[in-house]
């Protein structure tokens, strides 16, 4: 049942008092300064402004994704034991054709290895003496790797690079000829993993960690007429700390 409405005369009548009678409340603006409403408020109710949200935890820092920069000297004419020099250093600057020329032309027989070590590594362009000689330029040594230790026995840590002597195809431009000559290569570790920096390849192939690098050289030793020379300082040479049994 709905309630009667009032005659036109009797609401007019009413005023303030007939809004309070329908329980209806009238609601005060506050202002503060210049006329600005600062609070909204009945006489039996006031809102207040709600905190803000706490800011959310910051984001830990994300790994960087942008790959090492390497350097990858690449084929030359038969310039590989250079190529490889320079790609272990990680410095095209570190030696040049006519260093390693100059280094060639002033070794004498007297100070060569013997001819067997020299027939086991191959001539190529420049041989094992130059590349010997040319470490020591820098304060570094070429560590003989003794193909019947395993290389589980190399300190890492203390080894600069690598430089391996291996079977390759020779090529006449684009054609692939039937023949093998002995060639330079570089490994060594750049951001964390070692690479393969073979100047014949089109770009750095990634080795890995430390343990794929040894099934790397394990395979790599297990061919035929392949050698593995250890870039090393020359402390580390004298103290023998490239190796970690002692």
């Amino acid at each position: 049942m709905g309630s009667a409405p009032y005659p036109a005369g009797e609401w007019k009548g009413k005023g303030r008092g007939g809004l309070q009678e329908l329980g209806c409340m009238p609601w005060k603006v506050s202002r503060g300064g210049a006329g600005i409403p600062r609070t909204l408020s009945s006489s039996n109710s006031r809102i207040s402004h709600l905190p803000l949200p706490p800011s959310p935890p910051p984001l830990p820092p994300q790994p960087s994704l942008t790959p090492p920069a390497i350097y990858h000297e690449k084929q030359r004419r038969e310039l590989c034991a250079l190529h490889a020099l320079n790609n272990v250093f990680q410095d095209r600057t570190a030696f040049s054709r006519d260093t390693l020329q100059e280094i060639y032309q002033r070794l004498s027989p007297s100070t060569l290895v013997t001819p067997h070590k020299k027939s086991m590594l191959g001539n190529g362009n420049y041989d094992v003496n130059v590349i010997m000689a040319a470490l020591q330029t820098r304060g570094f040594e070429a560590v003989w790797w003794d193909k019947r230790r395993d290389v589980g026995s190399i300190e890492l840590s203390n080894v600069t690079g690598f430089i391996l002597n291996v079977p390759s195809n020779l090529r006449w431009g684009p054609l692939r000829l039937p023949l093998k000559r002995q060639h330079w290569i570089g490994v060594r570790e750049v951001g964390g993993l070692y690479y393969n920096l073979d100047s014949k390849l089109r770009s750095p192939q990634p080795i890995g960690s430390s343990d794929e690098l040894r099934k790397f050289l394990r395979q790599q030793l297990r061919g035929k007429n392949c050698e593995l020379l250890l870039v090393v300082s020359e402390e580390v040479e004298a103290h023998q700390t490239w190796r970690s049994d002692g």
